[in-house]
């Protein structure tokens, strides 16, 4: 009876850290390497060790981080020189996909995902947008082997875009556009941009048994269940937030195998990124297989009237409304003028 009753407390005290929310991070390293100074993907390697890759170089490199002291312990890389590298992703079958998808000035006709295997040649695989060119920093891949991605355009048509089928051959392959998110209201202001960064999505991650996806912004990490393995579609439902406060430039996210999510990011400001940890997060999402309920309360995604237009529309109407009085008061001036003449 006491193990029973031991081993009952333990149970609740989980259930109860869970149900209260979200840990805070947990620094596991700085990353000190110049290489990674531009850290904006990460991918859980093993238990002492993650990949990771920058957002600059000429070739395509992941870089194996030992989680204990953030050193440089390996490469896998390609000699295939990237456009804009900003996130990396693993495929069903453990290789890594580098997505080759930053468009900042939105003028690439394609984008790419680089697919470095454990063993074999890697491959290169372009991708065309079917409306124009897009800016994304958020890759995934889904059990099928499609990669999908999420564009990095605020509250105002953020999309997502999957191919119809896994890609094959150089291409380009066409995306589809498969969906729409809007990551919901934040109070958080610490990133580089402050209220707008907590808008925008630069990183994205799936658990390894694929029921949750997450979608980063500079500030938070926001986390939904997935249903019929269809990313796509989980990503336009409720989320469950997880902050990420105080991160210089945070773009990285990945999980565990335990649920655990990791965090990490660029150097700004001379501030080093450090790799970060929030121990069960995953648990905090319910299953919809199931119809477990999470275990706290989703975020709604923001009504539709906070996308109706940009915010500086308001201001715009309210300037206009004050010009046409100064002139119905000039006008009526003007006539009082003549008739007193």
């Amino acid at each position: 009876m006491p193990g029973r009753l031991a081993a009952g407390l333990v149970t609740l005290l989980a259930t109860a850290s869970v149900a209260a929310g979200p840990a805070a991070p947990q620094r596991l390293c700085t990353v000190g390497d110049a290489r990674l100074a531009e850290l904006s993907g990460l991918v859980v390697a093993d238990q002492k060790s993650f990949w990771a890759i920058a957002d600059s170089g000429r070739r395509t490199v992941a870089y194996r981080v030992d989680r204990t002291t953030c050193a440089v312990t390996g490469t896998r890389t390609a000699p295939i020189d990237p456009n804009d590298a900003e996130d990396l992703a693993s495929g069903p079958d453990g290789a890594l996909w580098v997505g080759d998808i930053g468009d900042n000035e939105r003028t690439r006709e394609t984008v790419a995902v680089i697919v470095l295997p454990a063993r074999g040649a890697p491959s290169l695989h372009r991708l065309v947008y079917p409306d124009g060119p897009h800016d994304a920093e958020a890759l995934l891949v889904d059990s099928a082997g499609r990669p999908v991605i999420v564009t990095k355009e605020g509250g105002f048509g953020t999309g997502v875009y999957r191919t119809a089928e896994p890609p094959v051959g150089e291409g380009p392959t066409p995306l589809v556009r498969v969906g729409s998110v809007t990551l919901p209201a934040s109070d958080a202001t610490s990133g580089p941009l402050g209220a707008l960064g907590s808008r925008l999505v630069t990183g994205a991650a799936t658990t390894a048994d694929g029921k949750v996806v997450a979608l980063r912004s500079y500030t938070d990490a926001w986390l939904y269940p997935v249903r019929d393995g269809d990313i796509a579609a989980a990503v336009t439902g409720p989320a469950v937030r997880v902050p990420l406060p105080d991160e210089p430039q945070g773009e990285a996210i990945a999980f565990g195998p335990d649920g655990t999510l990791y965090s990490s990011g660029e150097t700004r400001g001379g501030v080093r990124g450090e790799i970060r940890a929030v121990p069960g997060a995953a648990a905090l999402v319910g299953d919809p297989q199931a119809g477990v309920a999470p275990a706290v309360a989703p975020q709604p995604p923001a009504p539709p009237e906070q996308e109706a237009g940009p915010s500086w529309l308001p201001a715009a109407v309210g300037g206009g409304i004050a010009v046409a009085l100064l002139v119905l008061l000039a006008i009526a001036m003007s006539v009082r003028g003549a008739r007193r003449r």
